[in-house]
């Protein structure tokens, strides 16, 4: 510690001019904190005073589960009973108690019970995940002050409003504090705030000057204060309070406030005091409640039970009216039913109480078209499926041993019928590293690796230059010698790039250098004194290691230096600068050291820049200058920022590389890269001396006009400025971004970024993601008023609303259907756009745009953009991040994906799927999703019709034996139907089955759209299936009861009784439906033959063993099948004949379909079934490029974009050959 305090005593806060202002004077007076809103009061170092009331605030744990001890069995209950099915059988299970009831009261509440019971225990078994989440995260230590100067650990969740704790480098804030005091003498820290906005810029913060002396354990011995201020609000960059000291009053605003789950960096430790906690923190304040989320299929399943109920209540008001006629016309003349005693339920003088009745009777007893136990298939099958999910080797990340993480079933289907993306970038889609990788200087172009953008472009290019070869040699070309070779049409030079690329491999992808990822002989080991402009060269190395904010810090392990930089960036120059032989060595408060080696000797010499002003970095104002005087005496203005704000400020002769650096900077924006522009200007004294006595005025100045003053006075130094070159770095991107996102784009699906940074980095990753190409038209949509006026709001919104027109006007227009859009607006326009009068019009623009970026947005924006696309479109949103900020979209979306980074876990604690990689997402989707969707689809079709085909004949039955109620079948069998004879099948079915291996789903990712188009799941196949089961049960009923009524059964003429016929009818229904299961799946193992067929055998054991039970149990079952049934060839014979009947339709729809109108999973099987896809590799590889959904963003686009402006040169060379031909002539 002592180490970080000799550093400290660096007062940093003069590196600043703009990023950390502080008044010199309390002129500015305290904040009137008056009206509602503003009622909060906080007893600093006194946290008892805030238990009682009236000041009685939340604790600092915080909960994201579902469910509590308390809400868990009302909140559980209430979802199961959402389920319209569930609904029925519980006025079932009621109504079975009476004794009108078909069935006995146990066979209608066990299973009920079993179906709530198990979705409940799965509810609690998924919640119990998050709580433990909660739990690690509550249990976070933090020293807090104990009393008396004694400062010790506590867990996160015990901390209060009122407490001072300290917060040591690289640790969370456990909750919003005041910023007492640092390891610095003037007060600041640096502040990493990428969990809540995505930015990798660190904050500045600084407290104020009269908590300064709070600089160890003991000063808070007798320390008190009071703090008022707003009530806990979700404006993460808004704050107003008043800090009360020794009966003085100082105004606070955010650059004093640290919130909670962002990161200390660069700074040893520092106070603070907790303002608030728990779920009143602003990052808490921007998440919502755990929703509870169902599935388009379970929403859709609702109206098919309702359709089966309105069938079941039509054809029990049939059976009532049928019995009533029966009753009413018939009985009275059955003497053999004593009329004369006869129950109220087959009265005829009562007949309004027995049709009644008999309707109660029938709906219970028809009941069996509502399948209750699909429910519990569908929640095994889901558990089932989400284990395969986790234990899937293609979705664990080795580096960090995280496997993927299903932490809610209840979506897996949904995964397959994403249409939108909306991803976080920072951590999401980044890795939050940046690596020097190119340059400019003097107009020459240094850096021969490439981006991962280029490498994945390049790589598609290869696979596809033969198909592409071929099509380009089919133009007719006049040259009599043979065609004409690429190189004359200039090919060559276009392709030189991703040849070289290609050729390289994978070897470039990982450096050994953490920030450097640069190679050319040309400027490395001295051999840049060799170039010929090597005066800028020298130029261009002392402006990254001058200018700059970083602090070195010697590794005596290794003995070079690390950089604390406040971005990435910075520190990515800082290591360039290094390697280049310019290494940055030491900083004092008016000096900058550097170590440099300017001879081809290879000698070290340290040099001296004094540090006379430094104009640091602004979002506005987008450059960093510093004003330095050398070992020379030579003043130097050395300047670097975007290249639009540089190239407005050069001077006539400092433009002389504009040109070239300026092609240079394209190319280098193509290729995905962060670009800034380094230039210079020398000073002379008189004009530093005049310049530095304004700019001296302006920082002392005090009053609202301060930051203008400085504005303009260093406008006044920062112009007339020398080009000398620009640098090129790659954010780099998580592993296998830019082919995951040109998957998923081939896939169908669209793809929202919505980042907390500003608009250039957006714009930058969105090139290095291949969201974003040259060629690609931007549309920006921005205002720049901060102005509150209900009148200039509206002229704002008029504004908005015109750019939106123009740019939906622009896009009906366009005529090119190559062409492609993008949309990028950031959070100010935003807050306008998403009110009710604009933000339809906003979205039916965004929707299309091939992608769509927004560009600093708080985590409640996202998560509205999110509810916004959701709800505007109608379809299923997946939203993707890895931050706090992400928790809101992420659980506003209909899937919410979690990335499980380093930086805290509270994106993945509020997810329903977590990965450890965004480019898991493609498998995830693609393949999981693919098949959960169609899994669980075939399997609801197949549980309905297999439910319609069986309890239709008992329907049937009952109409043929007079409406009296009776069932054909044994209770036993209606029991173990669902139980045990169909429902290892069907499970199957949901688990293992694939109509295309994964690699398959991979390499056709267009298959994927069956999902979003939803066509295993519309009503035209969901009534397809139910007429196969009205066919089914037609065919069984009739032919079963045709074949048995007047034939004789056994041996001695006897013909069967209803035991025979009802078992052989049931026998007939089992081998019917698994039989028809075994034609519905496309993939077996050996799994689904033993349930398959092993159903069908236990059938036929239980129906041994239960006819070997003595009478009173089996009944009229008694040794039915060994005596009865087992030795009638006609039994046989009509189970053969029924199940051929039932499934030939089937069989013949499905042989036409492949033949004449084969669905995209057809074509791929059939060429895996004949294994064309070895034997005939092109042809392989060409149907592959031809199921590639057409789309406009992704490294794919990008190519075919690259193809067709070659394939235009092509044809205006051949068109020029033509015309010159008959010249030649």
């Amino acid at each position: 510690m002592a180490h970080g305090r000799i550093r400290a005593r660096l007062r940093r806060s003069h590196f600043y001019t703009f990023g950390c202002l502080r008044p010199t004077t309390t002129d500015e007076g305290p904040h009137p904190l008056q009206g509602p809103g503003f009622s909060r009061t906080v007893h600093c170092n006194q946290p008892e005073i805030h238990e009682r009331r009236p000041l009685y605030y939340c604790k600092n744990d915080i909960s994201t589960t579902k469910y509590n001890v308390l809400t868990f069995f009302p909140k559980a209950l209430f979802e199961q009973f959402r389920r319209v099915a569930n609904i029925y059988f519980l006025l079932a299970a009621c109504l079975s108690a009476s004794p009108i009831s078909p069935f006995s009261p146990l066979s209608m509440i066990a299973p009920l019970a079993f179906v709530v019971g198990l979705s409940m225990a799965k509810e609690a078994l998924e919640d119990s995940r998050r709580f433990v989440q909660d739990v690690k995260v509550n249990h976070r230590k933090v020293h807090h002050h104990k009393g008396d100067g004694v400062f010790g650990p506590r867990m996160w969740q015990n901390i209060m409003v009122g407490d001072v704790v300290k917060v040591e480098k690289d640790k969370f804030f456990p909750a919003d504090l005041l910023l007492l005091s640092s390891s610095y003498e003037d007060g600041i820290c640096y502040v990493e705030t990428m969990n809540l906005d995505g930015e990798t810029n660190l904050k500045v913060k600084r407290s104020l000057e009269s908590t300064l002396f709070l600089d160890s354990d003991e000063a808070f011995k007798d320390f008190a204060g009071t703090i008022r201020c707003e009530d806990p609000n979700p404006n993460l960059y808004t704050f107003v309070g008043n800090f009360e000291h020794e009966r003085q009053v100082y105004p606070l605003d955010p650059s004093q406030i640290l919130l909670r789950d962002s990161k200390l960096r660069n700074t040893e430790y520092i106070y603070g005091v907790v303002i608030f906690t728990g779920h009143d923190s602003k990052v808490m304040q921007n998440s919502t409640r755990s929703p509870s989320k169902r599935s388009t299929i379970e929403e859709k399943m609702d109206y098919i039970i309702y359709t089966l109920f309105t069938v079941l209540i039509f054809i029990s008001i049939i059976s009532s009216i049928g019995f009533i006629v029966k009753t009413k016309y018939q009985t009275p003349t059955w003497w053999y039913l004593r009329p004369d005693s006869i129950e109220s339920q087959y009265d005829p003088q009562k007949i309004g109480v027995a049709g009644l009745s008999h309707l109660v009777t029938a709906l219970i007893l028809y009941g069996y078209l509502i399948p209750i136990s699909l429910y519990v298939s569908i929640e095994v099958v889901k558990v089932l499926q989400a284990t395969f999910i986790n234990q899937d080797i293609h979705m664990y990340d080795e580096e960090t041993g995280t496997p993927a993480d299903a932490r809610t079933s209840n979506l897996n289907e949904e995964l397959g019928q994403v249409d939108t993306i909306l991803s976080d970038k920072t951590g999401t889609l980044t890795c939050n590293q940046m690596d020097f990788l190119k340059c400019s200087i003097a107009g020459t172009p240094y850096g021969v690796c490439s981006s991962e953008v280029e490498v994945a472009a390049a790589k598609q290019i290869a696979s596809d230059l033969e198909d592409d070869d071929s099509d380009l040699s089919n133009f007719p070309l006049p040259n009599k010698k043979g065609h004409v070779s690429w190189e004359n049409v200039g090919v060559a030079e276009e392709y030189e790039l991703e040849t070289v690329v290609t050729s390289k491999g994978d070897e470039d992808e990982k450096h050994a250098i953490k920030g450097f990822g640069f190679e050319d002989d040309r400027l490395m080991n001295g051999n840049w004194l060799q170039e010929p402009n090597t005066d800028d060269i020298l130029l261009f190395f002392r402006i990254l290691a001058v200018c700059h904010t970083a602090i070195p810090e010697l590794n005596e392990e290794t003995g070079s230096f690390t950089y604390e930089a406040e971005s990435p960036d910075e520190g990515a120059f800082l290591v360039a600068a290094r390697e280049f032989g310019f290494e940055f060595c030491r900083r004092t408060q008016s000096s900058i050291f550097t170590r440099e080696r300017i001879s081809t000797s290879g000698k070290v010499v340290e040099r001296e820049y004094k540090l006379l002003n430094l104009l640091d970095f602004t979002s506005k104002r987008k450059r960093m200058s510093v004003i330095v005087r050398d070992e020379e005496g030579q003043l130097f203005l050395l300047c670097k920022g975007a290249d639009s704000i540089i190239f407005d400020r050069l001077s006539k002769n400092g433009k002389i590389y504009l040109e070239a650096t300026t092609m240079h900077l394209n190319d280098y924006g193509e290729a995905g890269l962060r670009t800034l522009a380094l230039a210079y200007r020398r000073l002379e004294e008189k004009e530093y001396s005049d310049w530095n006595d304004e700019f001296q005025k302006a920082k002392a100045a005090v009053g609202a006009d301060r930051d203008a003053m400085l504005e303009r006075v260093s406008e006044m130094m920062e112009k007339e400025l020398i080009l000398v070159g620009a640098t090129a770095i790659e954010d780099k991107l998580q592993k296998g971004v830019p082919d995951c996102i040109d998957k998923l784009a081939q896939a169908g699906l669209k793809i929202w970024v919505l980042t907390g940074d500003k608009m250039e980095t957006a714009i930058n990753i969105g090139f290095s993601c291949s969201l974003l190409r040259q060629g690609m038209k931007q549309i920006c949509i921005t205002t720049n008023s901060d102005t509150e006026s209900n009148d200039v709001k509206q002229a704002i919104k008029d504004n908005i609303l015109n750019q939106i027109t123009n740019a939906t006007q622009m896009i009906k227009l366009e005529k090119d259907p190559h062409a492609a859009f993008a949309l990028i607006i950031d959070g100010k326009t935003l807050t306008y756009t998403l009110e009710d009068d604009l933000k339809h019009k906003f979205l039916g623009l965004a929707v299309d745009c091939a992608s769509v970026i927004c560009c600093r947005v708080s985590p409640k924006q996202k998560a509205l953009v999110t509810r916004l696309v959701k709800e505007g479109t109608g379809k299923t949103t997946l939203a993707i991040g890895d931050g706090a900020n992400d928790v809101g979209m992420i659980q506003e979306a209909d899937i919410g994906v979690g990335i499980s980074g380093v930086e805290g876990m509270q994106a993945v604690m509020a997810s329903d799927f977590s990965i450890a990689q965004f480019r898991f997402l493609e498998r995830l989707l693609v393949v999981h999703g693919h098949w959960c969707y169609k899994r669980i689809a075939q399997m609801i079709c197949y549980f309905f019709y297999k439910n319609i085909a069986f309890g239709l004949t008992i329907f049937y039955f009952e109409a043929f034996t007079g409406f009296s109620g009776q069932s054909v079948y044994d209770d036993w069998y209606m029991i173990l139907f669902n139980v045990c004879l169909t429902s290892l099948p069907v499970i199957s079915l949901g688990v293992f089955e694939q109509d295309v291996p994964s690699d398959v789903c991979l390499q056709f990712p267009a298959l994927y759209q069956q999902g979003p188009k939803n066509l295993f799941f519309d009503w035209y196949r969901i009534l397809g299936w139910m007429a196969n089961g009205l066919y089914s049960s037609i065919v069984i009923f009739l032919l079963t009861v045709t074949i048995l009524y007047d034939h004789p059964f056994r041996e001695d003429g006897q013909t069967a009784d209803m035991a025979a016929v009802g078992t052989t009818m049931f026998t007939c229904i089992i081998w019917a439906v698994n039989v028809q299961i075994a034609l519905t799946m496309s993939h077996f193992t050996w799994i689904q033959h033993l349930f398959i067929w092993g159903s069908i055998m236990t059938w036929y054991v239980f129906l041994t063993i239960y006819g070997m039970l003595s009478p009173e149990y089996s009944k009229n079952a008694y040794h039915l099948l060994v005596e009865a049934l087992g030795p009638a060839p006609i039994y046989w014979s009509t189970t053969l004949l029924v199940t051929v009947t039932c499934n030939l339709p089937y069989l013949i729809h499905i042989s036409l379909q492949r033949c004449f109108n084969p669905m995209d999973h057809h074509i791929i099987q059939e060429i895996k079934h004949y294994k064309k896809d070895i034997e005939d590799q092109h042809m392989w590889i060409r149907e592959s490029s031809k199921a590639r959904q057409e789309t406009k963003i992704g490294f794919t686009a990008r190519v075919e974009a690259k193809i067709r402006q070659l394939k235009g040169k092509l044809q205006r060379k051949h068109s020029f050959l033509t015309i010159m031909s008959p010249v030649h002539k």
